[in-house]
């Protein structure tokens, strides 16, 4: 069965305007049996969005919207493709019983979800790891070194595996080594691969599942999927689920990366 388990859609606040019915025919076209529309999830109640435009994740106003189309969309195209209702829901430290109780209201609507580290806190303040090379160049700055903000990222990825989330907790966790988005510009000195070991291990003692995020290799400064291959590999080994993810935002990068990788 061919799936893309990781597509945004015209509700991304920071993607394109391409509506459903474009996603839906090209992923028909590319011979995909089963697509789930993630979009961004509205951020925790609070929560200040630390990039530039505040769109980050879609607004509360539009999700019942968001929702409501998509199941019409399953109803029209349910003889030629499985439509699967989603979120990519934000993990982010310090907001947890928000997130729960989030979850505990939409997570029943929904069919298939992704939990994602986008989020870092530092000494009470977020940053958006992966908005901007920038941006990231900045973090160096308040996180020191570039090592640092990646041990940061993969504690939080852990932490938001073992986290308690309640009865709706999504069951995928989003592009793992998003901290690889600008390593060609900023490389890390070290090694993170214990960090990895243990992110895995968890993963696997849950019963959880990987993204196996495809748009890594279309970002200048990373060539690579999240995970890369020999972390999806090791994934693999240990019974861990790969879910393929395009992370498509406009329906032209349905499918992205998905010939360079192990599936």
């Amino acid at each position: 069965m061919k799936i893309d388990g990781h597509i945004h859609s015209p509700y991304c606040p920071h993607g394109t305007k391409d509506t459903f019915y474009q996603y839906i025919n090209r992923a028909i076209e590319l011979g995909y049996d089963q697509i789930t529309f993630t979009e961004h999830a509205p951020l925790p109640e609070g929560f200040e969005d630390p990039v530039p435009d505040k769109d980050s994740g879609m607004k509360k106003e539009y999700l019942k919207g968001y929702l409501r189309d998509l199941e019409e969309l399953k109803k029209e195209f349910q003889n030629k493709i499985t439509i699967k209702s989603g979120l990519e829901i934000d993990y982010i430290e310090g907001y947890e019983e928000e997130t729960k109780q989030f979850l505990d209201t939409y997570g029943p609507l929904l069919d298939d979800s992704l939990l994602s580290v986008h989020f870092l806190l530092k000494d009470g303040t977020y940053d958006c790891l992966d908005f901007s090379s920038g941006n990231f160049e900045k973090m160096i700055e308040v996180y020191v070194s570039v090592d640092s903000i990646h041990q940061t990222y993969y504690t939080t990825v852990l932490k938001s595996v073992t986290a308690d989330l309640g009865n709706y907790k999504p069951n995928r966790i989003g592009h793992i080594t998003l901290a690889d988005k600008f390593k060609k510009d900023f490389p890390p000195k070290g090694s993170f691969q214990k960090k990895i070991d243990e992110i895995l291990k968890e993963v696997a003692k849950r019963g959880m599942e990987l993204d196996y995020n495809g748009a890594g290799f279309f970002k200048k400064g990373c060539g690579v999927s999240y995970p890369p291959p020999e972390v999806a590999r090791q994934a693999m080994q240990m019974g861990i689920p790969l879910v393929y993810g395009s992370d498509a935002h406009q329906a032209k990068d349905l499918n992205q990366g998905r010939d360079l990788m192990n599936l």
